[in-house]
């Protein structure tokens, strides 16, 4: 009895110390629990902004002509500069003209040779010296050799390539001495007018719609019927000095990419702009004077799509909300529902948390090198675990 009693009391002592030991461990794996992560925000402060739109496109001449020969030859002279402008007129080659203007002589022979006989015949047929119808027949190849005279002239004046248009025109494709035919593929030279000029930009039909509406309600200022004032921005991010107008007229949904294309004509009274270049239109669309930017790192988007922020509240706890996005300005959103001024929107340490957790919360900076600190903030709570790991030692040591 009494070794079976000791033996109770044994057991007795060394529960007893199992459950202290127990109870220590709790304890510890209590006051090791890792604090609540770190993340940075930003408040949100309503602002005025003035919306705009960029439209991208490329420059094109106004009006593009191609010289051509219209009769053959050889090329005698070319009597411009390439690169320089030229008028509506003014002469670009000579062709040989000598076998033009033989045959120019010869038709003026046989028209006033025909002219006499007619003339003759027409003062004999009233004294019925000649028939009626020999007198037809003289007038019929009189009226045919006017025909050959206007046709050799028009030749011959052909041998003087002219300018079809006022314009810069570019490089010669043929030198004196080449051999040039009516109706050839190659153009002689190309002259392009540069002023005014085309700038077409290219937009899906969803843009084009939307564009319309705000022209209608005067959110667009109006450069004219179905026209709204554009300004354009150069391939080297300056601004061009003059105003354009975007036309929205005859325009067609290209099937395949569902876009459309734009034309805006812009004066080009100095020829800074050069048909091919890479230019930004820019539609002015208004103020909005309480404007919402969130920072796009602070926005994410769910299985559907929808666009969610998730915002620190009073409690410091994290909520979900799900918003709704208008536009990008430069690196931020422009969102017109699910936040409001005041609003504290995680954009640092969102792989940390999850919605109803709480959070430290500490505004991200304005510098560069803020988001860099922000970063490091949510790697904090490892640093009071690292002491819990020779604890357990000592404490199997005691």
């Amino acid at each position: 009895m009494q070794r079976s009693r000791g033996c109770s009391a044994r057991v007795s002592v060394t529960l007893a110390i199992a459950m202290s030991m127990l109870a220590g461990c709790g304890n510890k794996k209590e006051a090791a629990a890792s604090p609540p992560p770190q993340v940075s925000v930003v408040t949100l402060k309503a602002e005025q902004l003035t919306l705009d739109t960029q439209l991208p496109g490329r420059t094109t001449a106004y009006r593009i002509a191609e010289v051509r020969p219209q009769v053959d030859g050889i090329i005698l002279r070319r009597l411009f500069k390439e690169g320089s402008d030229v008028t509506q007129g003014q002469q670009l080659y000579q062709i040989d003209a000598s076998t033009y203007e033989a045959t120019y002589k010869s038709a003026r022979a046989t028209l006033e040779s025909t002219r006499l006989l007619a003339e003759r015949y027409g003062r004999l047929v009233g004294d019925e010296a000649v028939s009626k119808q020999q007198y037809d027949e003289a007038r019929a190849a009189w009226l045919q050799a006017q025909a050959a005279v206007d046709r050799a002239e028009i030749n011959l004046r052909y041998t003087r390539v002219l300018a079809p248009i006022s314009g810069r025109i570019g490089r010669s494709n043929v030198t004196e001495g080449a051999l040039v035919t009516n109706g050839q593929a190659a153009a002689l030279s190309v002259v392009q007018q540069l002023d005014p000029i085309y700038v077409d930009v290219t937009q899906p039909s969803s843009s084009l719609l939307r564009l319309r509406r705000e022209l209608a309600n005067g959110a667009l200022q109006s450069a004219g019927t179905n026209a709204a004032q554009v300004s354009l921005v150069l391939e080297d991010g300056t601004r061009y000095p003059e105003t354009g107008r975007l036309e929205f007229s005859e325009v067609a949904v290209d099937q395949g990419t569902g876009s459309v294309t734009l034309r805006a004509v812009f004066p080009n009274p100095r020829h800074e702009l050069l048909p091919g270049m890479f230019v930004h239109a820019r539609l002015r669309e208004g103020v909005k004077t309480d404007a919402l930017l969130v920072p796009q790192q602070g926005v994410t988007r769910d299985l559907k799509g929808q666009a969610t922020a998730l915002v620190v509240n009073a409690r410091d706890e994290v909520e979900l909300r799900q918003i709704r996005t208008e536009r990008a300005v430069g690196d931020k959103w422009l969102v017109s529902d699910g936040l409001s001024d005041g609003d504290r929107v995680i954009v640092e340490g969102l792989q940390f948390v999850r919605p109803g957790a709480k959070v430290r919360v500490a505004q991200a900076g304005s510098g560069a090198g803020a988001p860099v600190a922000a970063a490091s903030g949510p790697s904090a709570p490892s640093a009071p675990s690292a002491p819990s790991a020779p604890s357990a030692p000592s404490a199997a040591k005691r």
